[in-house]
């Protein structure tokens, strides 16, 4: 136990040359109230101190506590787990051409709502519409901060206080509890449920339209299957249908590819443009799931249904800013110019062979100079094709405490996710970006080195 007398004032601990280097990067104020919190942690709990703990101990926890806190909350972490699109790890890392767009847009000022043409105020919304549309052939778009939030503007702005008709089978609950009925509730929405769990026939839509509502949903099923004695109309019998009534049909596909997965040895997941070609009006879905680019909601279908969007007092709130913008510009390019496979880390992920994780996993081995390469499978993730996998390859570390290096990595300044199986370590070379090797293996390296 610590003698309390014993501690030095903030005084001596402020002019005390090492603190005084602290001042000079951090500022006074961050660095005293980091040295009133480290003496009054000591002053509560005196008897886990020993005088051995004050000195340079002390200066090296303040410097501890103030590089902790300039370094933040939010940090760039490495993902060795195999999960492509990891949503707790922020899903979809960004190609160079849309980090670059966003630094380009972020260092001054931008025409975000200005003409340049004929110098008056223009509008945010035109910022990637013309690229969305080309790649889509969409009439016309929006843009918004999220899926979720584009769901609720569509919902509100066409159907508020109005019926909204959608299988029972397809009110479903995503990441974070957002649950499709709990969306129509705070739209104003009135919720039309028909067909079963497991099945719905286009003549349970066709009785519900026959006693009146305002829009028709469809809401992909994308973070699970129902497999079995099923049935679903298919999208275009049920746009026909939505039609015939004159009620338009939002198809809600949340994960928004554009690229046909069934080429990468995945099943087939539904594509924008199929949805628009097979009679979906409106068509909704996420900027960071497989388009692969920043978070972002995105609508697209009928120039007068989105112009009632645009117009919506909830457009306002939910809108994309510059920084999004940008990103999805340079994202949607990629498409374009055919080499999203290429530039896109997600779509390079899903489509790196598994050959070429298996070299990457023998340099890892070779380096670290222990541990096996064995084949497992990588996973999609984030909400998207639900229990599909890719084949892959990972260094397995067969070590004591499998549980504690994970942690330990999760600690390092460059933190690393794993998992652990069967008491190895298990590190998937597929969601590793290039970059992140060299810091990866000399983190490793230091912690495998007090492993025994």
């Amino acid at each position: 136990m610590i003698d309390l007398r014993m501690l030095p004032s903030v005084d001596k601990l402020l002019n005390d040359p090492r603190m005084i280097l602290l001042i000079e990067q951090f500022g006074r104020g961050q660095v005293l109230a980091a040295v009133q919190d480290e003496l009054s942690a000591i002053r509560s709990n005196a008897q886990e101190y020993e005088p051995d703990d004050l000195g340079d101990p002390l200066i090296a926890r303040i410097n501890t506590r103030m590089a902790e806190q300039a370094r933040g909350s939010l940090v760039r972490v490495i993902n060795a787990s195999g999960v492509i699109l990891h949503t707790n790890l922020g899903r979809a890392p960004l190609s160079r051409s849309a980090i670059e767009a966003i630094q380009k847009a972020a260092a001054g000022y931008t025409n975000l709502e200005f003409d340049l043409e004929n110098g008056r105020r223009g509008s945010r919304s035109l910022h990637a519409r013309e690229l969305l549309c080309h790649v889509t052939g969409a009439e016309d778009a929006l843009v918004v901060n999220n899926n979720a939030g584009a769901v609720l503007l569509a919902l509100s702005a066409l159907a508020k206080r109005r019926a909204v008709v959608i299988s029972r089978s397809q009110l479903v609950e995503i990441g974070g509890g957002f649950r499709v009925p709990d969306v129509m509730k705070q739209s104003g929405a009135r919720l039309v449920e028909v067909g079963t769990t497991n099945r719905t026939n286009l003549e349970d839509y066709e009785q519900a339209l026959e006693k009146g509502v305002a829009l028709v949903m469809r809401a992909h099923t994308s973070n699970f299957k129902l497999v079995g004695f099923t049935h679903q109309p298919e999208l275009a019998e049920l746009a026909a249908l939505a039609h015939r009534f004159g009620v338009p049909l939002l198809d809600d596909l949340g994960s928004g590819a554009l690229l046909d997965t069934t080429r990468f040895g995945l099943s087939h997941e539904p594509m924008v443009q199929e949805s628009l070609q097979a009679g979906a009006d409106l068509v909704c879905f996420s900027g960071d799931k497989l388009l692969g680019g920043p978070q972002a909601g995105i609508l697209l279908g009928k120039a007068d249904l989105i112009a009632k969007l645009k117009r919506h007092p909830l457009a306002r709130a939910i809108r994309a800013d510059k920084l999004c913008l940008a990103g999805l510009s340079a994202t949607l390019q990629h498409f374009l110019k055919g080499d999203a496979e290429q530039e896109i880390p997600v779509w390079r992920m899903i489509s790196v062979s598994a050959h070429e994780l298996r070299v990457r996993a023998e340099s890892w081995q070779q380096q670290l100079g222990r541990g096996e390469v064995l084949p497992a499978r990588s996973t999609v993730g984030g909400g998207s094709l639900p229990e599909e996998t890719l084949p892959t390859y990972v260094l397995a570390l067969d070590i004591p405490r499998a549980d504690l290096v994970a942690s330990q990595l999760r600690k390092c300044a460059t933190p690393v996710i794993a998992r652990v199986r069967d008491g190895k370590l298990l590190l998937d070379p597929r969601t590793v970006l290039a970059d992140e090797e060299i810091p990866l293996i000399q983190q490793l390296n230091l912690i495998l080195a007090g492993v025994r």
